[in-house]
């Protein structure tokens, strides 16, 4: 492989050099970036919450107690390529192009990586990338097809410049492969130089396919249940639940039965002498033990590659950034997946370690977002912030705790992937350290974006007292106030991140709806309405190739 063709030759040229120069560049540090795909915070029992107890990411937890936890670390858009291309370019997604599933991520815009190797880091990336094309502007690669494949991986290994890359296949499951791979590029890498690793699991993203070794674990447990799993109170709104909820059938994809096209219960508990909380209850911990067996997996390997750091000498020197490429829902309001603004979806873990300037279990509530992954990871290469990045380096937060004069004080979301996959209306939103307000319009982007096909609705809800987002307060009069100056703020921010252009069709309907008065709500309940009478019919794959 081409790993082992490197390790070679690096042996061969460090023959005869002088001890001093085998010595890697110390004034700056290595960036070992961990993302894995989809693990939510409250998986995470630095974080706290429900599943604390059972002690599912010792590792993970181990580096919060070394470093710093983000608490308000948020995610753009919250599904798997858009937040990749935001971290990649420093850029909301109307910017960088990357608003769904679809759009590439073109080389030339790969920035974090180009900017890295400029300043004199060696560049590699290994595992799930996902952004369309190769990731060809690191020294080297090695990442999974699309989503990958959880057992008995295939990948695309390439080295800079090389944009097919050479199709390779290993045997096991994708988080040992993956972290065999990151630790062989490790070990033969240009020793002279820092180096920059992005190291991306596959695990635990749907499916949740787990290594054999598993099996065992959580088998006699029960999984804390979610309250909001059985009791939805005032959460929602027109927009998720219909008028007088006659849409509950049909948006947001369910644990339970609720959903009348996809649903856990089909797999998991499908026998129709059980209850609807009985069959909800079995779906539910059939999903979180195969969920967290997938992250018990990535954080056992993580271990090997942390271990490996400290063995070799290389842990004091290294920022260790771990992530989850955005949340994931685990049963709360009875949501699957991720997509919704909502905590669980918008929040991503973030947790970062690096000895020699960040305090030991410190933790900060500065609001950032992946778009300000790449200048705070720049800035401690020694990298100033290039003016085309719409975000902002959070080093100095890490480094003192303390937010510097006229740092952020909300985070922008939007989702625009309407009613795709998981039933989810689109909508954008603003979410401050006390309030989040948000704006479903109800609207594709490319076909018929100046008509809703979802009734549009608003929600407001206070963090302080409702950290659960059970109580949508939009049309409670004494939070008028609120919702006007944050009406306002949204508006400015979706002009400072260019989303406000009148060519987007969906600002068409974004305006109409603004104000929400009397003729809007009517609106929105016909066109609730006309929905309750769709019929779903499930399509036909189509046999013909490339289909």
């Amino acid at each position: 492989m081409i790993y082992k063709r490197m390790l070679h030759l690096a042996t061969i040229a460090l023959i005869g050099l002088s001890s001093v120069s085998l010595q890697a560049d110390q004034t700056r540090p290595n960036i070992l970036f961990v993302m894995s795909d989809d693990h939510t915070s409250q998986a995470i029992g630095a974080y706290g919450g429900r599943l604390q107890s059972l002690n599912p990411t010792p590792t993970i937890d181990q580096l919060a107690k070394e470093g710093m936890l983000m608490e308000n670390a948020f995610c753009n858009n919250s599904i798997c390529t858009p937040s990749r291309a935001s971290i990649m370019t420093g850029q909301y997604s109307a910017v960088n192009g990357v608003i769904t599933l679809r759009e590439p991520l073109q080389p030339k815009n790969h920035y974090l990586a180009i900017e890295m190797k400029k300043a004199g880091y060696t560049t590699a990336v290994v595992g799930k990338w996902h952004l369309k094309v190769r990731p060809s502007t690191f020294d080297y690669y090695k990442v999974v097809p699309e989503q990958g494949k959880y057992i008995n991986p295939e990948f695309f290994e390439g080295t800079y410049g090389d944009t097919k890359g050479t199709l390779v296949k290993m045997e096991g499951h994708s988080s040992d492969c993956i972290t065999d791979s990151a630790l062989a590029w490790l070990k033969g890498r240009d020793q002279t130089k820092p180096f920059f690793l992005k190291y991306h699991f596959k695990a635990p993203h749907d499916r949740f396919v787990y290594a054999p070794r598993y099996e065992s674990y959580l088998a006699d447990v029960h999984i804390p249940e979610p309250a909001s799993l059985y009791e939805r109170g005032n959460h929602g709104s027109i927009a998720t639940r219909g008028h007088n909820d006659e849409l509950i059938h049909k948006i947001g994809t369910s644990i339970g039965r609720r959903h009348e096209r996809r649903n856990y219960i089909r797999a998991w508990a499908n026998d129709p002498n059980l209850s609807d909380d009985e069959a909800k209850s079995m779906a539910y911990q059939e999903y979180l033990k195969r969920y967290l067996r997938c992250v018990k997996g990535v954080d056992d390997n993580l271990k090997r590659v942390i271990d490996y750091l400290k063995k070799e000498g290389l842990y004091d020197n290294t920022v260790i950034i771990y992530t989850g490429d955005q949340g994931f829902y685990l049963g709360e309001h009875d949501y699957m997946d991720k997509r919704w603004c909502y905590e669980e979806g918008m929040r991503m873990p973030l947790i970062i370690c690096y000895p020699k300037a960040i305090e030991k279990g410190s933790r900060a509530d500065a609001i950032v977002e992946n778009v300000d992954y790449a200048p705070t990871m720049l800035d401690f290469a020694g990298v100033k912030t290039l003016e085309y990045m719409q975000g902002r380096s959070f080093k100095s937060i890490l480094e003192t705790g303390v937010e510097p004069k006229g740092w952020k004080q909300s985070a922008y979301y939007h989702y625009w992937m309407h009613m795709s996959s998981h039933a989810n209306p689109a909508h954008i939103a603003i979410r401050t350290k006390r309030y989040k307000l948000i704006m479903f319009y109800g609207t594709l982007w490319f076909r018929g974006a100046d008509t809703p096909s979802t009734p549009p609705g608003w929600e407001l809800y206070d963090l302080k007292t409702d950290p659960k987002e059970m109580n949508n307060l939009y049309d409670n009069p004494e939070y008028a106030s609120v919702v006007a100056e944050l009406k306002i703020e949204l508006k400015e921010l979706r002009a400072k991140y260019k989303e406000d252009d009148p060519q987007i069709l969906i600002n068409k309907v974004i305006n109409d709806y603004w104000d929400y008065d009397e003729e809007d709500r009517a609106n929105a309940i016909a066109i609730s309405n006309a929905m309750k009478k769709e019929v779903y019919t499930k399509k036909k794959k189509s046999k013909k190739k490339g289909k």
